[in-house]
């Protein structure tokens, strides 16, 4: 049996992830009560039907904060008992979420007359906290829109299957913030810089030109096994820990050029050893 618990920040698309996994054929719950939220794995458990082989369960901060508590204990006991849990996380910033709330007109669960928006996500963030700490996986929805958001639920959680690990390599640029949902972070900017190249300015590391440019400088070679050696000595301490997912970030002055480029050279390697492999480009989504 696989359970998969979606909490998150309101507005950072829970709904959207709970709705991708429901088109994926998991059996899906949104907004359970914390307290419900055991009695309802018993029954899966317990079932004779096929229905809840595979179940997500959404969870949100309307659920007190004692109750939000007691989930991560849950989730080891379940893990414990052999069952196959994850708990999935969607997070944003706060100045995104303003927007988002601005342009749908929707109130936030937690705001009050005496409680603005911008109050009312710092109360959700705090009650949210254990949840954060267990989670197995951290989404950051920031640069995500909705369409994106659902395919790489479906590459990154739907195509994924028991005892294989999700490995994502991601690039960004640090002029737009490192992202939120990175288990490693790797800098780049001592490498020579494509942007300084006139010919180069407008391409990307994924274009032939740059890619011929960053392999003529050997730092980056040196940067690429030393990120990849740092990597795979990690993985059997995630793999023990029975962690589902490891998101590694690279990151470059704007996530166009050298972060793109080695995060292409990283998926390419690992990706003859690990079958759940995925890149991710958030500077080129920009």
């Amino acid at each position: 049996m696989r359970i998969i618990v979606i909490s998150g920040l309101s507005g950072a698309g829970k709904s959207v992830a709970l709705h991708m996994l429901e088109d994926l054929g998991f059996y899906c719950i949104d907004n359970i009560p914390a307290a419900l939220l055991k009695p309802f794995i018993s029954h899966a458990v317990r079932s004779p039907e096929r229905t809840y082989e595979r179940a997500a369960v959404g969870l949100d901060a309307r659920n007190t904060a004692a109750e939000i508590a007691t989930v991560p204990q849950l989730i080891d006991e379940l893990r414990r008992s052999g069952i196959q849990c994850e708990v999935l996380f969607l997070t944003t910033t706060d100045e995104e979420l303003l927007r988002r709330f601005a342009e749908t007109r929707r109130k936030h669960p937690m705001s009050r007359h005496d409680v603005d928006l911008r109050a009312a996500i710092a109360m959700e963030r705090q009650v949210l906290e254990p949840i954060v700490y267990a989670a197995d996986l951290v989404i950051d929805t920031s640069r995500l829109g909705v369409h994106a958001l659902r395919d790489f639920v479906k590459r990154r959680v739907g195509e994924t299957h028991a005892g294989r690990l999700s490995l994502t390599f991601e690039s960004f640029g640090f002029k737009h913030g490192i992202p939120g949902d990175a288990d490693f972070v790797f800098d780049a900017r001592s490498l020579p810089n494509p942007y300084w190249e006139p010919a180069l300015r407008a391409l990307t590391g994924r274009d032939a030109e740059v890619i011929s440019f960053l392999e003529g400088q050997t730092d980056v070679a040196t940067l690429v096994a030393d990120v990849a050696r740092f990597i795979r000595a990690r993985i059997p301490e995630y793999v023990a820990s029975n962690r589902g997912y490891l998101t590694v970030a690279v990151g470059c002055t704007g996530g166009q050029h050298r972060s793109v480029y080695i995060v292409e050279q990283l998926v390419a390697q690992f990706s003859a050893d690990f079958p759940a492999v995925t890149a991710r480009h958030t500077g080129l989504s920009r």
